[in-house]
């Protein structure tokens, strides 16, 4: 897999698809700013709640969450449940380890 190059003048869009405030919604949000952080902000995470629009979840076909999804590719590149290796999500959406923080 080729490492993820964004347009110039662009941070690539990741959607964190979550439900409230539950204790695993409240995780997905504390592992999204871990990743932002590990990535120097060059992505960014919009944050959904899938309780307060149900209708985008809809749109989207979300049916889990938390769903952290790259729309920028067809299909959209989902990853659901636990987003707590850093690593190991940088690497399934394609980022190289290297732009990993230590």
């Amino acid at each position: 897999m080729s490492d993820r190059q964004p347009l110039p003048g662009t941070v690539p869009l990741l959607r964190l698809y979550i439900a409230g405030e539950s204790p695993g919604a409240r995780r997905a949000l504390a592992n999204a700013k871990r990743l932002v952080s590990a990535l120097d902000g060059r992505v960014h995470i919009e944050v959904i709640d899938i309780l307060a629009t149900p209708e985008v979840a809809e749109t989207a076909d979300i049916l889990a969450t938390p769903t952290l999804s790259d729309d920028s590719t067809d299909p959209p590149r989902r990853l659901i449940g636990d987003i707590s290796n850093i690593a190991e999500v940088l690497s399934y959406f394609g980022y190289s380890r290297k732009d990993i923080a230590s």
